[in-house]
């Protein structure tokens, strides 16, 4: 299962982190509305699930989703944060997602 972000093809959804690694990687958080997923936030970590599992927006996600939040990951083993970030800040600039800035 994937879902196409800009030019990149993440992982999931997902409507739980049990399915994510704790890898590196870029991860989006989504709602599911009008029959599509909306991006409600963006963000990057060398440890995703447990950044995901611990995130400080988590409330934000969950005013902004319709009833369930999803995720999803672009893994990025061999990038460094820079990478990660460039990456991140190319999917926000496009998303403008409404939880979260950076």
């Amino acid at each position: 299962m994937s879902i196409q972000l800009g030019k990149y093809s993440f992982e999931g959804p997902y409507p739980k982190t049990d399915l994510l690694q704790d890898k590196s990687g870029v991860y989006a958080i989504l709602s599911w509305e009008n029959n599509a997923y909306t991006v409600i936030d963006i963000g990057e970590s060398a440890t995703v699930k447990t950044r995901l599992d611990s995130h400080e927006r988590f409330n934000c996600w969950e005013r902004h989703c319709n009833g369930t939040i999803y995720y999803a990951v672009y893994y990025t083993p061999n990038m460094q944060q820079a990478g990660r970030m460039e990456i991140e800040q190319e999917l926000r600039d496009k998303y403008n997602p409404i939880c979260g800035e950076r």
